[in-house]
């Protein structure tokens, strides 16, 4: 994060609201950097202790400070068990130890604290149940066609990943774009405090995280919660095909706006590509946009809208839409011997289900094999989820449908039933990898999509090797 400090200790202290243990010269400067993780403190950094079930921050304080931290945020309850080594690493250090009774409500409203020291800088903010780092990435490389833009890395969109993103905004930007997801109840609601957007975006409400929340409508409700910190004077943009959309712009203080095919007057349609990606006709002028799939052509409109609504100019949407590449894991297309769809950083019903229908509409003389992880987060919706997909794969085109993961086990007698589908259900990776590979032939089309957490994109290697 360069050297020059972000905040000083004094205003970090009244920021957090914070009881300061100790106080060396060092840290009187403040701090220049963030972290969460003690591997990743640097010098002048703050290292912010987070109680966990499986990993306490406090346990590595006097790794921080080893490390060069300038400062260390420790969490009330912690207190009795870790003083003494803080104390001491902090003494040893010239640094100071803060006591908080949250640690990472500190970390929340010290970013809050400062990115109010942007007051320049337009704010958007984006969720939704699935496309919300597409929609991020299109609309950052829209507005970077004519402003300094910040956005957060990847997928840092959670209660600790936006506070960290936060603070990389440097006076030389002029919008920050930012996606936001939840893990909890009331997360949407904590990072909209933190950021309290100009203009915020919903892309959907599907069913993502509903073995969290438990109902779309608590799903919605959830999102909603993106317009909280407004005021009157911001922007809310809601889909229009969206089935909450009626609920989402009820009793929100803001000017709130319908976007989509019908509402969203300078797009002139859009059509599939196929493996090439979507074309995309803004201000009568067609883009093809590198990112294959129909649900695309809505995550694009989705960007242009808030784009538009941001100040951007036709030419800048287009010229931005049409330089974006696809993210790893996301809609990534590799031809070959054997085409891949690596379509595995997320999986959700919808976004499974959209997996399924690309694959099935693409013209193809081959095979088409579909690899189907499970879909994880959905609690006890999971079966009935999962039993949804496979009524789709049952009726796909599917030649071979190959099941990873447990919960996966209840689509396997759904998709036999129709008799048209080799299909094989497994939890163990070694026996998937060499049932693959003895069946791919060239010219087959392999599809890889599921849940993060059973990193599908183990197969990668052996489908691009086939026939190499």
């Amino acid at each position: 994060m360069g050297d020059a400090m972000l905040m000083t200790l004094d205003a970090l202290v009244q920021a957090v609201q914070g009881t300061v243990l100790y106080s060396g010269r060092k840290a009187q400067a403040g701090f220049s950097s963030v972290a969460i993780d003690s591997r990743k403190v640097t010098e002048a950094g703050l290292f912010v202790a987070l109680p966990g079930s499986s990993q306490d921050g406090h346990q590595y304080i006097d790794n921080a400070f080893n490390s060069g931290a300038s400062i260390v945020l420790m969490q009330e309850d912690r207190l009795e068990a870790y003083r003494n080594r803080a104390l001491s690493a902090a003494q040893l250090h010239d640094g100071a130890l803060i006591v908080v009774p949250k640690t990472l409500l500190a970390l929340q409203q010290a970013a809050r604290a400062y990115i109010d020291e942007f007051p320049g800088l337009l704010k958007i903010g984006i969720t939704g149940s699935s496309g919300k780092t597409t929609v991020k990435e299109l609309t950052a490389a829209i507005m970077g066609q004519e402003k300094r833009v910040i956005m957060n890395e990847g997928n840092l969109n959670s209660e600790t990943g936006l506070p960290l993103s936060v603070f990389s905004v440097r006076p030389e930007h002029q919008v920050g774009v930012f996606e936001m997801g939840m893990n909890r109840p009331g997360e949407i609601g904590e990072l909209a405090a933190v950021l309290r957007p100009d203009i915020a975006l919903i892309t959907n409400i599907g069913t993502a995280h509903i073995g969290i929340l438990g109902s779309k409508d608590a799903i919605a409700e959830e999102k909603k919660a993106i317009f909280s910190q407004f005021n009157g004077k911001q922007v809310g943009l809601i889909p229009e095909y969206d089935a909450y959309a009626d609920f989402l712009q009820h009793s929100v203080q803001g000017h709130i706006k319908l976007y989509g095919p019908r509402t969203t007057a300078p797009f002139g349609g859009g059509r599939n590509l196929g493996l090439d990606g979507i074309e995309f006709i803004w201000n009568q002028k067609s883009i093809t946009i590198p990112l294959a799939g129909q649900h695309n052509l809505l995550n694009a409109l989705a960007a242009a809208a808030l784009a538009q609504e941001a100040g951007a100019g036709a030419e800048a949407i287009q010229r931005g839409l049409a330089s974006v590449k696809p993210l790893f894991g996301r809609g990534e297309i590799f031809k070959g011997p054997v085409t891949l769809i690596r379509d595995c950083y997320n999986a959700n019903p919808e976004s499974t289900i959209a997996a399924i229908e690309f694959c099935d509409e693409l013209e193809w003389s081959g095979r088409r094999i579909y690899v189907i992880g499970s879909m994880l987060e959905l609690g006890s919706e999971s079966e009935l989820e999962h039993q949804r997909v496979a009524r789709v794969l049952a009726h796909s085109k599917a030649d071979i449908i190959y099941l990873f993961g447990a919960e996966t086990a209840c689509m396997q007698d759904l998709i036999a039933e129709t008799g048209t589908h080799q299909v094989l259900h497994t939890t163990d990776m070694d026996l998937l990898k060499r049932t693959l590979a003895e069946s791919l032939v060239q010219g087959d089309l392999v599809l890889l999509k599921g849940s993060r957490g059973v990193a599908l994109e183990r197969l990668t290697d052996i489908v691009k090797n086939q026939g190499v």
